[in-house]
């Protein structure tokens, strides 16, 4: 069978996303190569397709020890055989996943890298092996945003296998970083297959933050009843959110490393089983999770570099449906990611520049009023738009500068503004906190300013007019673009003016400043149902409840997530064409031959408004 047709038979699509075709090829050739896809590009695809096509066995490396089981009843779902050996798995699942490799009847088999290198299954795959995946390569790298010490010993592992193809796959990774990748995993004459770093299906806002759980709470109220993730920075901050939100009647809970492991397990389940709208949690929880409808992501504090930021935004959306991520920002907790990284005893001087450069990445792209999409794909050089069309008067449409929510001030404003707060920095000769510079600006008198004189002076209520979360915002607009930096004496934070803000001051330089133009009034998106292409109408919007209703318990039946079953786009397309017939079934996206024999009666009778029992799957 050629690869269309397996993909067709096996997952019941017509034609490949970007790149993965010429992956799949490239393994079919025993050729290494190098995949990096957005997040909901497809890059499992890429190692499932030929381990469906019988050639051999394909071994999958992969760090995502709570995710695997979920990936193998995915996989199985598409009539593949496969099975996963982790830490986690009990003693007689174990031995029939050594039974299943022994009689050769393993087409996919996931491995954590611990798993692997313990070395006890060399010789029991060595025979078989045609190609050797590693998901989530940016982890080899001393350069990527997550450093996984035994993900940099995988290539002892690889080696054993030498016929086997290799193909490292990963959602983002800067050109350093690829390189990195390319000579960790010893990858021999790679074919180099980058996709675009932009999801055209997200909208990107960047906010200063201001009332941190009302504007958490803004953006959960935008989408009732759907899957949402919330990241803040601390256990704390998380607690804090959690229960105000619950405190408002959304169904949360909270998921970070300092609750034990029950109830972290209990969070995650729920979320992915859709018993839960949103959970609340530090960076801890992500990587394990493949819900495929999340519908937005909020950063309710600012994450420590944009590749985090692209792969935790990413979690939104994976179903190419259209979904919200939102950054909250405050220069404070650039301040938190340094003093935590501090505490870091083996950090080196090497590893200190690379986060202090990915700080003020971040920072630049939160308070930069300029497309975030363009923004995004920029920092991984990539062109924007794709392709290289040309950008249209109102931007990508998809992101809070573009949609007007944030405006920039023109160039001469901007400097003017600048100047401003920065004199204020300067007359106040860093002795003082941000506060105290805010308080300044906006002409509010206290005792101690009145000792030193400051009411007097000329930048006092300068910016009376703008109001104090615009003074904030500008402050950290500009500590992000070095204009002003916070250093700490005797453990207090101040506010100084540096060597170029005092160069800017003297108009020596550039700078840009922004503003919210309605910051607590958002141009709200229609929810993804409405956007998925089809026009259902309410007869059809029930219908895609029922089907997802009957999804729900076809899923707990089997004892696997709703995604596993089908994605929401199979379902929205099931509730607009309504075939009553299994062949009509399979022209679906996503259903292909295996789901069609397994569930195809149970959606066909939701579409005939016939109330079946799931009493079999």
């Amino acid at each position: 069978m050629t690869p269309e047709e397996i993909l067709k038979k096996r997952w019941g699509y017509g034609a490949f996303k970007p790149l993965q075709k010429e992956a799949v090829e490239a393994a079919f050739a025993g050729r290494d190569c190098m995949v990096i896809l957005p997040t909901g590009g497809g890059k499992s695809l890429c190692y499932q397709l030929p381990a469906a096509a019988g050639r051999g066995l394909v071994l999958v490396v992969s760090p995502l020890i709570a995710l695997m089981d979920d990936q193998v009843a995915a996989a199985r779902e598409a009539g593949l055989a496969a099975d996963a050996l982790h830490s986690n798995l009990k003693a007689e699942p174990r031995r029939e996943v050594y039974r299943n490799l022994s009689e050769g009847r393993t087409e996919l088999l996931y491995v954590s890298p611990e798993r692997l290198l313990s070395g006890d299954l060399y010789e029991l795959i060595a025979p078989r092996l045609v190609l050797a995946a590693v998901d989530e390569a940016h982890c080899v790298s001393h350069w990527g945003h997550e450093f996984r010490p035994e993900y940099r010993r995988i290539t002892e592992a690889l080696d054993h296998f030498p016929k086997a193809a290799r193909m490292a796959l990963t959602a983002t990774a800067t050109p350093a970083v690829q390189q990195d990748i390319l000579a960790q995993l010893g990858l021999r004459s790679p074919e180099i297959l980058v996709g675009h770093p932009d999801r055209p299906n997200l909208v990107y806002r960047a906010f200063p933050r201001r009332d941190q759980v009302k504007q958490v709470l803004e953006v959960v109220r935008r989408h009732p009843g759907e899957g949402g993730i919330v990241y803040a920075q601390t256990r704390k901050d998380v607690e804090r959110i959690a229960a105000k939100l619950k405190e408002e009647g959304v169904s949360c809970s909270p998921y970070h490393a300092g609750l034990n492991a029950e109830e972290r397990r209990r969070a995650q389940d729920d979320f992915v089983n859709e018993r839960l709208d949103v959970v609340v949690a530090t960076i801890a929880f992500g990587m394990g999770i493949d819900r495929s409808n999340v519908r937005y992501v909020v950063h309710a504090n600012t994450p420590r570099s944009v590749e985090h930021y692209q792969q935790e935004s990413g979690r939104a959306g994976r179903d190419g449906l259209p979904a919200e991520c939102t950054l909250l920002f405050a220069a404070s907790d650039l301040a938190t990611h340094r003093w935590l990284a501090k505490k870091d005893l083996h950090l080196s001087a090497e590893r200190s520049r690379a986060l202090e450069k990915q700080l003020k990445d971040i920072g630049r792209y939160a308070v930069a009023p300029v497309c975030r999409h363009s923004l995004l794909a920029e920092h991984f050089s990539a062109p924007y738009p794709p392709g290289g069309a040309a950008h249209g008067a109102e931007g990508c449409g998809a992101c809070d500068v573009c949609l007007g929510e944030t405006k920039g001030l023109p160039p001469d404003e901007a400097l003017l503004t600048a100047k401003k707060v920065l004199s204020a920095a300067w007359r106040s000769e860093g002795r003082y906190g941000t506060g105290y510079v805010v308080n300044l600006l906006l002409g509010r008198p206290n005792d101690r300013m009145a000792a030193n004189g400051h009411d007097q002076l000329k930048v006092f209520g300068l910016l009376k007019e703008a109001g104090e979360p615009a003074v904030r915002s500008w402050i950290d607009q500009l500590i992000v673009q070095d204009f002003l930096e916070v250093t700490e004496d005797d453990e207090y934070p101040l506010l100084r003016i540096t060597a170029e803000g005092r160069a800017l001051c003297q108009d020596k330089g550039t700078v840009r400043l922004g503003l919210p133009v309605q910051p607590a009034k958002c141009k709200k998106k229609p929810k993804a149902l409405r956007q998925a292409g089809a026009e259902l109408g309410e007869a059809g919007e029930a219908l895609f409840e029922r089907l997802r209703a009957v999804r729900r318990a076809l899923a707990d039946k089997a004892g696997v997530p709703p995604y596993v079953i089908c994605q929401d786009a199979a379902l929205i397309e099931i509730a607009a064409l309504k075939p009553s017939t299994p062949e009509q079934l399979l022209d679906v996206k996503g259903m292909g031959e295996k789901r069609v024999q397994k569930y195809g009666r149970h959606f066909l009778d939701a579409v005939a408004g016939r109330d079946t029992p799931v009493t079999d799957v």
